[in-house]
Order: C-alpha cells, then sequence, then structure tokens
C-alpha cells in the first residue's frame, strides 16, 4: 500500500478474539488486520509487536461492523457477511467460512451493512444497513429468517436487549425503533416504540441534523446520538434523563462500570458521568473516531482500543492516558 493509501485509510472496526488475545480491525480499503495484544502489550514489545501478524482483503468495499461469537469472527460490507475462524486466522489461514448476502429487492444497488449485534437468546444475528431493513440470520442453520421492516431511511446502528429478546435500531430518519420478537421463528416482528430523538428539546441540535449514529443498550437504559446530543434513556419510561454536552457527532459509545464512554467528531475519547457531566476527554491520534472497543473478556489484556481516520489504532491500558499505538 502507498503513501497516499495509507494518509486516506480509516479504521471502522474492530473486534477482540474470543481469547483476548487478539484483536481484528477493518479498514475503508476492505482489509482485516490482526493484532497480537499479548506481542504488542509485552514487556520486551519492538515496534514490529505493533504491526498485524495478518492482514488480508475481506471484502470488496470498507468493513463497516465486525463482531465475535465463541470462536468466529464475523465482519460486513457492501451487501454481505462473511465469517472467519479464529483458530484459522491465528494460524495465517485467511479462507472465509461462508458468505451470505440478503436477497435485497432491487440488485443495481448493494446497501452497506453498517451494524451487526448478536442476539445470544437464539444465537442469531441482527444487523441493519442501507436498505432500511433490520435483517436476522439464525447462524445455527444459516438461513435468513426475519425482515424487520418500518423505517424509512438507512440504518446506522443496531442493538440487542439480551433480557428482552428486544433489538433497537437507529437510523438516518431520525428514528429509534424497538421490536419484539413474538417468537423465536418469527418472520416478523412489531415495532413496539419508535422515539424521535430531534423531538425532545434537550437533545435537539437541528444544525446537526437529526439522524442517529450510534445507540447501545446496557437491560434498561439506552445510549443514542447523532445529529442529536448523546442522551441516556431510561427505557421502561421512554425518557431521556442525561443529555451530556459533548460537541459534533458521536460515533460509537459504551457503558463501561458508572462511566459512559464515547468517540465521534474530534481527536479525543470522551469520559461522562451518567448524571451528565463530561469528566475527561483524553487525546488520541485520530483526528476524527469511529471506533471504541473494549476487551472485557481478559484480564492480563484488559484494554481499550480506539480507532478512526487514520491508519493507527490506539491503545489505552488505562482510560486516562494512550499507553501506544498499533498501526495497519
Amino acid at each position: 500500500m502507498g503513501p497516499v493509501e495509507r494518509l486516506h485509510m480509516s479504521v471502522f472496526s474492530q473486534s477482540f478474539s474470543p481469547c483476548g488475545r487478539f484483536l481484528a480491525a477493518g479498514n475503508n480499503y476492505g482489509e482485516i488486520a490482526v493484532f497480537s495484544l499479548s506481542a504488542a502489550l509485552s514487556p520486551d514489545a519492538t515496534p514490529l509487536s505493533q504491526k498485524p501478524v495478518l492482514r488480508f482483503t475481506a471484502h470488496e468495499g470498507p468493513v463497516y461492523s465486525m463482531l465475535s461469537t465463541d470462536c468466529q469472527l464475523l465482519s460486513s460490507g457492501n451487501g454481505e457477511i462473511s465469517c472467519w475462524s479464529w483458530s484459522e486466522l491465528i494460524k495465517k489461514n485467511v479462507k472465509s467460512l461462508w458468505t451470505k448476502r440478503p436477497k435485497y429487492k432491487s440488485s443495481l444497488e448493494i446497501p452497506e451493512i453498517n451494524s451487526m449485534s448478536m442476539n445470544l437468546r437464539d444465537n442469531s444475528l441482527v444487523f441493519g444497513g442501507g436498505d432500511n431493513n433490520v435483517h436476522i440470520l439464525d447462524l445455527e442453520h444459516g438461513v435468513f429468517k426475519s425482515v424487520l421492516q418500518g423505517h424509512t431511511d438507512y440504518i446506522h446502528c443496531v442493538s440487542v436487549r439480551d433480557r428482552e429478546a428486544e433489538i433497537l435500531s437507529g437510523g438516518e430518519d431520525g428514528a429509534v425503533r424497538m421490536w419484539v420478537l413474538f417468537s423465536a421463528d418469527s418472520r416478523t416482528g412489531q415495532s413496539v416504540h419508535c422515539i424521535e430523538i430531534h423531538k425532545y428539546e434537550s437533545c435537539a441540535r437541528p444544525q446537526f441534523g437529526k439522524w442517529i449514529s450510534c445507540l447501545t443498550t446496557d437491560s434498561d437504559w439506552m445510549l443514542c446520538g447523532g445529529g442529536p446530543s448523546l442522551s441516556l434513556w431510561h427505557l421502561r419510561s421512554l425518557s431521556p434523563t442525561s443529555v451530556f454536552p459533548l460537541k459534533g457527532v458521536q460515533r460509537q459509545t459504551s457503558f463501561y462500570q458508572d462511566m459512559i464512554l464515547a468517540v465521534g467528531e474530534g481527536p479525543s475519547v470522551s469520559h461522562c458521568l451518567l448524571g451528565g457531566e463530561v469528566k475527561a476527554q483524553i487525546p488520541c491520534s485520530p483526528q476524527s473516531l469511529n471506533t471504541l472497543q473494549l476487551n472485557t473478556s481478559s484480564t492480563e489484556h484488559r484494554v481499550l482500543t480506539v480507532g478512526g481516520s487514520s491508519d493507527l489504532i490506539d491503545v489505552f491500558t488505562n482510560l486516562s492516558y494512550r499507553t501506544f499505538s498499533l498501526s495497519f
């Protein structure tokens, strides 16, 4: 890859291996890089330890989203989802186990798949993207089993509420929809609530628009933002309890202990308290950020990794400063 491509690289997605010792990251050129965290964090790490142990082209367009199951890595691109075996990737074998494409209405337009989330109850993959629909893929049998229709525009983010078996989705139309699946084999789901975040005065930022770019849930709570300010919602009462005074559009956010971590436009990770205060903004290498991931499956390699408009992925071993950067 030449210096010009490297200059224009963006990291869109990341996922830790189930053992917590490796990190996979996806970029705008359709490549996935696998890094060894154990090598990069070791006391005898060299600059080479911060480079990928494996790098390959996974999709023709960007790798928009990634997540790991017990033993596999799933990646999404334009109109397709591919599955890789972690044990094979670690052995540097890059043959995918499968690639699946939902049936789209038109064969001319290939919608990007922006966001994926696991429904652990029935081992299904929930995903949404450019065709305005939420799709559900049964991973056990490899079949697409439901399409949830209701959004009038492009879906940016999906999240699953494990205990309630509810799916939440947000997108360009400014709506967060909550869906209930009637039964595990249901072909359709019903949108039980539709919250238009931009219609709440405390969240609205008309100068940025109404679209929802990030959404995450933790039992009875939801975080969402985009054009509207990042806000914390109580899902039983469907009301915003805190609004965070962060500038720009937030692209990914996560609950962490009694805090909220958020990244988006601007070169820093925001640490927010549940009450709405911004406690700290920690500087990062990329000027704009797309993705943050916490490695919770490994106590030994417990890190936060952050990527965005750069070929660098910042690694934080403690949340208050960047320890080093991995590079694509």
